[in-house]
């Protein structure tokens, strides 16, 4: 029960909020729903299809792409009880490549690339609250919680769509170091396996090989043996989720350390050798800058812990 001399979360009452340079082209529902964070969805969508929330005293469609200059209502909505939202810790992460557009980290494994299922924050609410004075900080793509390396966030709405646009159309060039079970065989090979995602009985999200899923591209070229193991490059050249992880998996090659698509006995053999998360590491990044056009070649080494499980297969 709330003392009576407890601070209340102040009354909800009409916003008007301009919309800077910053958000120019972003989405309604999607400016809403970081705008109002804590918010329902599905409260959001009711707000804006009745009319509540307006642009420029007009009624919009949820998809409206918003202009600098735009004024937007939005309506007594109830927010979380600030006491009682954890707020993020502030965090800076290494700084692989950053100027007024883009910044590219190298993410620690074990980090979470943002909050949600379970997680009270990541990489992305950490960053914002380290630095406030940031008017516009997103994800451009996602890690996995446990893979470690390079990730890129932009600092600008123009950023983020070229980027965004980049990846669509398949430009640019991602490449991930991989430590698999197993002695793989082919020099360069190339992985076409549809994937699509599904549910477990107890709601954990995973995803599966499946000829009307959605079509996946992995180049694989193999870097080193080391005895039952393998040290791979693996190339996205499409960018769906645990698409590596899946395509390796299916090839018989799973990644060692992989609790999703490994199995329990290489789980097992894999735990004594001494490195507590899945071997997968974004170790370079090949793109051109999102507004100048300048060709970059980024690349983040691969972590202490890594070098070091390499070093122990090496001398066995």
């Amino acid at each position: 029960m709330r003392k009576e001399n407890e601070a209340r979360p102040p009354a909800p009452a009409v916003r008007l909020v301009d919309i800077g340079p910053e958000h120019e082209g972003q989405r309604l529902d999607n400016f809403l729903l970081r705008l109002c964070k804590g918010v329902p969805k599905s409260h959001l969508y009711k707000a804006i299809r009745g009319g509540e929330v307006r642009v420029n005293r007009a009624r919009v469609g949820v998809d409206h792409r918003l202009a600098a200059g735009d004024v937007v209502r939005v309506p007594p909505l109830r927010l979380p009880d600030p006491a009682r939202t954890p707020a993020a810790p502030p965090a800076e992460f290494p700084v692989v490549f950053e100027d007024d557009a883009l910044l590219v980290i190298d993410k620690p494994a074990g980090v979470a690339v943002h909050g949600g299922s379970g997680v009270s924050s990541g990489v992305i609410e950490r960053l914002r609250a380290a630095r406030p004075q940031a008017r516009f900080l997103e994800l451009v793509h996602r890690l996995d919680r446990e893979t470690s390396g390079l990730l890129m966030i932009a600092k600008k709405r123009s950023a983020l769509l070229a980027l965004h646009r980049m990846l669509r159309e398949g430009g640019g060039r991602k490449h991930y170091l991989a430590l698999v079970h197993g002695d793989w065989v082919n020099d360069r090979q190339h992985v076409r396996l549809a994937l699509s995602k599904w549910t477990t009985r107890s709601g954990e999200r995973r995803v599966k090989v499946d000829p009307d899923g959605q079509t996946a591209h992995t180049i694989v070229t193999r870097l080193a043996r080391y005895g039952s193991h393998t040290l791979l490059d693996a190339e996205l050249r499409t960018g769906r989720t645990h698409q590596i992880r899946v395509h390796l998996a299916a090839s018989g090659f799973p990644i060692a350390g992989d609790d999703k698509y490994g199995d329990d006995a290489r789980l097992a053999e894999f735990a004594g050798l001494g490195l507590k998360r899945m071997f997968l590491h974004a170790h370079r990044l090949e793109i051109a800058h999102p507004l100048t056009g300048e060709p970059l070649r980024l690349e983040a080494a691969l972590p202490a812990d890594c070098r070091r499980l390499l070093q122990r297969l090496e001398t066995r």
